[in-house]
């Protein structure tokens, strides 16, 4: 009996069961590729993107309409556009999906600066997001300048007070007089706080003004300080210091930073915690 029809029956099941793995792995992956593409390009055509992912069309169609129920995109002839003033949104949503593991790790290791009972405030970035998603069930009380940890906030079962204000959209931050205003008249414990870049001699800068007065209150205002930065931050400036390094009591990143960043951080006072990644 010719055993060839059978086999090749069976190596397309492979093939088939195979592409189907591929199709449906990690979606969230190419879904940030997607918005990458949209982000520069304004327009992508679904047959170029599936071509240039290596996936089917129908698996790009279904990213597409995926994006576009989130509003993130929207549909045209043969392709999807980024929609008009959404280029701030989506690059929120790529902030927040980067380095994911490191943000976790970082979080996870902020925990042991958190006793029960205290009160922590904490900025906008995506960083100390990852923080607040893990205080559900915590015995402590937060202070958010930030509407994404405020949602966060709102289903943990975590009683937290609003700063808010003016609604800077690029980091879905608040930001302003009314948000100063409360600030000053409130003393958390700890504060935890990113920023976009951070070295020895400019400190942790970032690039937008609002945001470092926000930080830079909260870090008058609060007993202990603690910066949350991953790797990729260290020997960036942005335009405006948040914070000189000696005005910082704990450090927190995912790798051993260099050994002049090591020296300056102890002659400052300044306790570096070193995380594991979260895996």
């Amino acid at each position: 009996m010719n055993q060839w029809p059978r086999l090749h029956f069976y190596v397309a099941l492979v093939l088939d069961i195979n592409m189907s793995l591929i199709e449906t792995w990690v979606p969230l992956e190419r879904h940030q590729q997607i918005l990458s593409l949209a982000l520069t390009q304004r327009v992508i055509r679904i047959k170029e993107v599936a071509s240039l992912l290596g996936v089917h069309e129908m698996t790009v169609r279904r990213d597409v309409d995926a994006l576009v129920e989130q509003g993130l995109l929207e549909r045209i002839h043969g392709g999807a556009r980024l929609p008009q003033k959404a280029s701030e949104e989506v690059s929120q949503v790529l902030r927040a999906s980067q380095h994911l593991g490191e943000k976790l790790g970082l979080a996870r290791a902020a925990l042991e600066f958190i006793a029960r009972g205290d009160t922590v405030a904490t900025d906008a970035s995506t960083t100390v997001l990852s923080l607040v998603r893990l205080l559900a069930g915590r015995e402590v009380k937060v202070v958010a300048t930030g509407l994404d940890a405020a949602t966060a906030l709102s289903v943990s079962n975590v009683p937290f007070t609003l700063a808010a204000g003016d609604f800077h959209a690029p980091a879905r931050s608040f930001v302003g007089p009314l948000v100063m205003d409360t600030l000053r008249k409130l003393h958390p414990d700890t504060v935890f706080f990113s920023a976009k870049g951070f070295t020895v001699e400019g400190g942790f800068t970032d690039p937008y003004l609002a945001e470092v007065e926000t930080k830079e209150q909260l870090i008058r205002s609060s007993r202990q300080v603690v910066a949350l930065l991953d790797h990729s931050k260290f020997g960036r400036t942005a335009l405006y210091t948040i914070a000189e390094i000696g005005e910082v009591d704990v450090l927190i990143t995912d790798r051993e930073p260099a050994l002049e960043v090591r020296m300056a951080l102890e002659d400052a006072g300044v306790q570096l915690v070193v995380a594991q990644e979260d895996v």
